[in-house]
């Protein structure tokens, strides 16, 4: 059986991340799979993604709620997990919910008389007297408090919301949206309103244009002679609206969510809940509405303080650069953190045959004493923005790597099938490189001895390994999944694995190295141990040593002949 954790604690074991549904399909396929030879004491956890829940965005991230999605998972295949011994890492979204939970929909039916209205950031009402109204309907911030916006997407970030009064309502909406007026709506709107289908249709044009581009489309029903009276009711019916509605954490009714929500994840059999999205949660006026201080610090005080009431280790997400050292600082505040460097580290480290970036991280890692989970892909990107330094500071903040080195792994990506994913300010433009999406393997140019050799360099760094299902597999590049969202270069590496392509890829000599070394990370007792990293002068030499007590175990890399070497007691 799995041991219980202690406080911020998170075992050496590998960590397994998949949707329940890209392996074989259903959860009760993949439970099956884990409890097979292939797979026998390899994974100590896994970490289901949130299509687990109920949701209808972002691949599950726009949670509807926190019930299991019957469709794929039966509360029977997480108790199957727990008595197999395996751990469960779950999500919780903390900054958002989908506009399809029943708190918002029910603030869509009731307008101002809901229960739920100050649950979700009204972005008029959040401004008001602070920016100005603009011809839109919207307020655009003064450019004092504009420039501390930190977006996620080029423009404001808000959703247009249908309210009862026929009125159109600004909300905070930092990730993402989908916005369709149905065409059922023009032969609704010429029998409602006596009109012709020509007018019709360019009246449906102009609503769905304002709504697609963020703007109230009240002006815009107005010029053409109708009423918002007549029009928004039938809007409201024929509007296909989804997306990710930030949460008002200065509410109490908020935290109440959050803490049923920890308990919720806890009866599923939750060890480790990891904390999406945490940064943007605070907002201010004349404050960042990224990782604001010590606002922050306060609030995942005070989700530690619930998580340990259900036992439960929190993990807090943060993609930012590595020059402002906010990981340093959740650190010190007595949290876990995720390894968000170490993937571009070694594409870096292989593709250049030089080890210094990467042991220097290994080595910070070591004596700072950092707790946390490191990987190679996952459900985002390979990310680039975390390895830059602070570009708010000229002589210090520096980077693990440089902006020339950084350029250079995205072009060498890029090359090889990769897209890259963008952060915008509030006027649209480009401000920063975030990540680039690609699967793993395809990044390193689906070399299978770089891949082996990537494997090997995780297992051997600090932390405790979290494997992403398809490196395992060997997943290529999935333009067509991409291509299909519309410039959500993330579905390139979620691709769904039928029974069939997993039974046949378990024959292939890249899987089979791969949970080789698995499984002796997994099982071999030095890695309860210390690291020590030796001390070879050639660039492209590593030599890494775990020891516990009498046992040992030693990886030796040779970057140009693109070969590893294991050793052990």
């Amino acid at each position: 059986m799995a041991k219980a954790l202690n406080k911020n604690q998170i075992q050496h074991g590998i960590i397994l991340n998949a949707y329940p549904d890209r392996l074989g399909g259903h959860m009760a396929y993949l439970i099956d799979l884990l409890s097979g030879d292939h797979f026998k004491d390899v994974f100590q956890s896994i970490y289901l993604l949130p299509t687990l829940f109920n949701s209808d965005l972002d691949r599950g991230f726009s949670i509807i709620d926190y019930n299991l999605n019957d469709a794929l998972v039966q509360k029977e295949d997480l108790d199957k997990l727990k008595s197999k011994g395996i751990g469960l890492k779950l999500d919780i979204v903390l900054n958002h919910l989908s506009v399809g939970a029943q708190e918002f929909k029910n603030l869509m039916m009731h307008g101002d008389a809901s229960p739920y209205v100050d649950f979700f950031i009204d972005w008029n009402r959040f401004w008001q007297g602070k920016g100005t109204l603009n011809e839109h309907g919207v307020i655009v911030p003064d450019q004092e408090f504009k420039e501390k916006l930190f977006t996620r997407k080029p423009g404001l970030p808000i959703l247009q919301v249908p309210f009862p009064d026929h009125s159109f309502r600004q909300y905070w909406n930092t990730f993402s949206q989908k916005v369709k007026l149905r065409e059922t709506f023009i032969s609704a709107a010429c029998q409602q309103l006596n009109s012709e289908k020509a007018e019709i249709e360019v009246l449906y044009n102009s609503i769905e244009q304002a709504l697609i581009n963020g703007h109230n489309p009240t002006k815009a029903i107005e010029s053409l002679g109708f009423s918002t009276a007549d029009v928004v009711p039938i809007i409201r019916e024929h509007l296909l609206l989804l997306g990710q509605m930030d949460l008002n954490a200065q509410r109490p009714e908020v935290w109440s969510y959050y803490l049923n929500t920890f308990k919720k994840l806890s009866d599923y059999g939750g060890q480790i809940i990891r904390l999406d999205a945490f940064a943007y949660l605070h907002k201010a006026v004349g404050e960042p509405n990224f990782f604001n201080l010590p606002e922050t610090w306060d609030y995942l005080n005070r989700l530690k303080e619930m998580a340990q009431e259900f036992s439960l280790v929190l993990l807090p997400e943060i993609h930012t650069q590595y020059g402002k050292h906010l990981h340093d600082q959740v650190s010190a505040e007595g949290f876990p953190i995720y390894d968000f460097f170490l993937p571009g580290l070694i594409i870096h480290t292989i593709e250049n045959k030089d080890k210094h970036a990467l042991l220097g991280w290994a080595q910070e890692i070591q004596e700072k004493g950092f707790k946390l989970i490191n990987m190679l892909g996952c459900h985002d990107g390979i990310p680039l923005l975390d390895l830059d330094g602070d570009p708010d500071q000229k002589n210090a903040g520096q980077g693990l790597l440089n902006t020339t080195q950084i350029e250079d792994l995205i072009e060498k990506i890029v090359g090889r099938g990769g897209r890259v994913k963008n952060l915008f300010g509030p006027d649209g433009e480009k401000i920063a490189y975030y990540q680039v999406n690609a699967t793993y393997f395809s990044a390193l140019g689906e070399d299978a001895d770089k891949m082996l050799m990537a494997r090997a360099l995780q297992l051997f760094m600090p932390g405790t390994p979290q494997i992403w299902y398809l490196d395992l597999f060997g997943g290529t590049n999935d333009y067509k999944a991409a291509d299909a969202e519309k410039g959500n270069h993330k579905e390139i590496n979620r691709t769904n694995l039928t029974h069939d392509q997993i039974q046949s890829s378990l024959d292939n000599s890249l899987v089979k190295q791969q949970l080789e070394l698995l499984k002796f990370r997994a099982l071999h007792p030095a890695f309860n141990g210390t690291l020590t990293i030796g001390d070879c002068v050639e660039h492209h030499l590593i030599d890494i040593c775990w020891r516990y007590q009498d046992q040992w175990a030693q990886l030796q890399v040779n970057l140009q002949e693109k070969s590893i070497n294991l050793m052990h007691s």
